[in-house]
């Protein structure tokens, strides 16, 4: 059962009807059941039913999980909802993946001790939940437990890199769900440094990074996520940061919107109305499930990783290049969502054919990565590797 129909949610669908042997029924759920109708006339699989459901409704969500009566559920819906689609689990049994921490509504938070707090309750109920299994939190982990599994007797820096090389052809629109987007990009920078956070204001520090194929690229120390886990579960890492790639006109863009208040989560009232600047922003800016049509040019995702082998100091890069003409070509929908969307696909696999066991929640990270990485390459997202090069940081 998928709950989401935006573009990652219409990427999972059509991976997921690829693979009967696997997912021999689908329910895709979203609040508005037409998107979901629409998705399920676009893969034409008689396979695919269709439901409206509030996913912050925990008595709706069971109800429909009940009907259905799914192994699992993906979850590619909104960030704030996956506690109540969490507890809608618990009550009904069964296993959970999604690609997101949660977020309260009202506050920028990227954590993840709302959901590890899960891990007692699942664990008792015999569940498996895995949580973050997009490409970044995802893919991104599973590399750097490959690293760590096949080319490292231990880790000691990582820089996880992403870069978005495309045009869309607007002047300004985000790659998925601008209410979480901007939210993310407009935090304060953190990154792990011996054995203890370090803050950072937004943007302060960059780096011109060259990325395969597609060259040299402003890149941005922002926080992501997945750093919080991986922290936790490579203890030898004495550096852990997070790179991203932003246009100048974007963040020309962005400041504007951040100086006259609309990135603003505070309510305000407008003509008796109480409105979120924010969530007004998301309703006049470019869908993001709507961008890939015109969308060229290529993704560049990876993890630049140095650390002891044998005794020698050495270092690895492994990433993916995805386009969003191909993305498009296959799913409808850009690259981003594409890159989203098939890692959360192969993990619902790993977890239905039982690669993947456990009671409780846990990160990616925490699996063997081996049978997930060899889906990646067969499945759209295939990766490349280089040894002992200079990681330009």
């Amino acid at each position: 059962m998928i709950i989401g129909a935006g573009g990652v949610g219409r990427v999972v669908a059509f991976k997921c009807a690829a693979h009967p042997e696997v997912f021999s029924e689908i329910l895709l759920a979203s609040r508005t059941k037409s998107k979901c109708d629409d998705i399920a006339a676009a893969i034409g699989s008689d396979r695919i039913t269709t439901a409206a459901v509030d996913a912050e409704n925990v008595p709706e969500l069971v109800s429909l999980i009940k009907s259905f009566g799914p192994k699992m559920i993906i979850n590619v819906a909104l960030p704030y909802q996956d506690l109540t689609i969490m507890e809608a689990c618990l009550e009904t049994g069964v296993h959970y993946l999604d690609t997101a921490n949660y977020e309260p509504k009202d506050e920028a938070k990227f954590e993840y001790s709302w959901q590890w707090a899960y891990h007692d309750r699942f664990k008792e109920k015999g569940l498996l939940a895995v949580l973050g299994c997009g490409f970044d939190p995802g893919v991104t982990s599973v590399y750097t437990k490959y690293a760590a599994k096949h080319h490292f007797d231990e880790i000691h820096y990582l820089d996880i890199v992403d870069a978005n090389a495309g045009d869309h052809g607007k002047a300004f629109a985000t790659n998925f769900n601008p209410e979480i987007n901007i939210r993310e990009v407009t935090q304060k920078g953190k990154y792990w440094e011996n054995g203890k956070w370090v803050e950072t204001e937004p943007h302060e520090i960059s780096a011109m990074l060259n990325y395969p194929e597609i060259g040299p690229k402003k890149s941005y120390l922002i926080y992501h996520e997945e750093l919080e886990s991986l922290v936790k579960n490579f203890p030898t890492l004495k550096r852990a940061r997070f790179w991203m790639t932003f246009g100048d006109e974007y963040l020309t863009h962005l400041r504007v919107i951040q100086n006259i208040g609309m990135a603003s989560i505070e309510p305000v009232m407008y003509n008796g109305v109480e409105i979120v600047p924010l969530q007004f922003l998301k309703a006049v800016l470019p869908n993001p499930g709507d961008l890939g049509e015109n969308y060229t040019g290529w993704t560049s995702i990876g993890c630049r990783i140095r650390g002891i082998k044998d005794g020698k100091e050495k270092t690895y890069y492994v990433w993916n290049n995805c386009s969003h003409e191909v993305a498009y070509k296959e799913t409808g929908t850009q690259g981003v969502s594409y890159t989203t969307g098939v890692p959360a696909t192969i993990g619902a696999m790993m977890m239905l054919t039982g690669e993947w066991k456990g009671e409780g929640v846990f990160n990616v990270e925490q699996f063997n990565p081996d049978p997930f990485m060899a889906l990646l390459n067969t499945e759209g997202l295939p990766w490349k590797e280089a040894h002992d090069i200079d990681l330009e940081l």
